[in-house]
């Protein structure tokens, strides 16, 4: 698997953007990635911290999922 060329912080803080009102294409453009990246990390991160993001990754990778 290919290795992310964000940090779980900056997803986060990538994700707190979207919640504090900015629209979604505009966090894109900034961000330099598309809106459908943006809506899997909505989905796969929403509410968890960078630390919770590692655990949650970990754990589905000890899992084989």
């Amino acid at each position: 698997m290919k290795a992310s060329k964000f940090s779980d912080a900056q997803k986060a803080f990538i994700l707190k953007q979207g919640d504090d009102g900015v629209t979604v294409a505009e966090i894109c453009r900034k961000a330099g990635i598309s809106q459908a990246t943006y809506f899997n990390w909505r989905k796969k991160y929403a509410g968890l911290l960078p630390d919770e993001m590692r655990r949650s990754r970990r754990w589905k990778m000890r899992m084989g999922a």
